[in-house]
């Protein structure tokens, strides 16, 4: 009998001499990626401070610009992908951008059903019942048939998870989720993305692959398991926790305040 062997798929993000431009302006650099692998299943936490070009490495990373340099490819596929005959492999990745970037005039229902309308071209009856999981795993339920205006900026966030997670993508980025939040929407959001990085029932139960943006590590111990760091304009992978207590004092010193203890 012939013995087949399983080959161990490919890297999900495989980026070579990259170099990160800006959105607000495309000559200048943003950040010196170099190579970076992102495997299935990895739960990655690039953190950095202020204007250290986190955001400009998600939207590159999510295809939305071309590297300045470099080569960068999702599932082996040569990225920015715009073309249509290759709209289905762009779609393997959804984004959450930071404050959601909702459509105002949608309602939070319509916002989330938006990606399962446009490129399923479902109704809103054959919408309502992919969508309803959704906003109840979210705890939207309440603001279903609200526009945003009448949500707090915390909840914008859940609402722009929620719409990226509709088309059930096989990696996930998210940009700086825990800016602003107060203790409680904080280990929300460090629950659920553990979660999905675990494997979601709203996802049948599949382990979602996960880049999230970040002003600091220490929330993510124990929920991330990749890291690194964006400083000085450069990408530099610290590998796991461990590695990262290691790795030098200039690198993290301001992204890794001491943990605090209970009085």
């Amino acid at each position: 009998m012939e013995t087949r062997t399983t080959e161990p798929p490919g890297p999900v993000i495989r980026m070579e001499g990259v170099t990160a431009g800006s959105l607000r302006d495309l000559s200048a650099v943003a950040a010196e990626v170099g190579d970076w692998t992102v495997n299935p299943s990895d739960f990655w936490v690039v953190a950095g401070l202020q204007g250290t070009g986190k955001s400009d490495l998600l939207m590159l990373t999510a295809g939305l610009m071309p590297p300045a340099r470099g080569e960068y490819r999702l599932f082996g596929e040569p990225m920015p992908i715009f073309e249509d005959a290759r709209l289905a492999e762009r779609l393997r990745l959804g984004l959450v951008f930071d404050g959601g970037q909702l459509f105002k005039h949608l309602t939070v229902w319509e916002n989330i059903a938006l990606p399962l309308r446009y490129h399923r071209n479902l109704t809103k009856s054959e919408a309502a019942a992919e969508v309803r999981p959704f906003l109840e795993a979210t705890e939207l339920e309440p603001w279903a048939d609200s526009t945003p205006g009448a949500l707090g900026r915390n909840w914008h966030r859940r609402v722009g998870l929620a719409r990226a997670l509709m088309l059930q993508p096989e990696v996930l980025l998210v940009d700086s989720p825990l800016t602003g939040l107060d203790p409680q929407h904080t280990n929300w959001w460090l629950g659920f993305l553990g979660q999905l990085s675990k494997g979601h029932p709203l996802l049948g139960g599949r382990a979602l692959t996960l880049v999230v943006t970040a002003a600091g590590f220490r929330p993510w111990k124990g929920v991330a398991r990749q890291f690194a760091v964006l400083a000085n304009r450069r990408f530099v992978v610290l590998g796991t926790w461990a590695e990262l207590e290691k790795a030098s004092e200039e690198l993290v010193r301001d992204l890794l305040p001491p943990e605090t203890r209970a009085g």
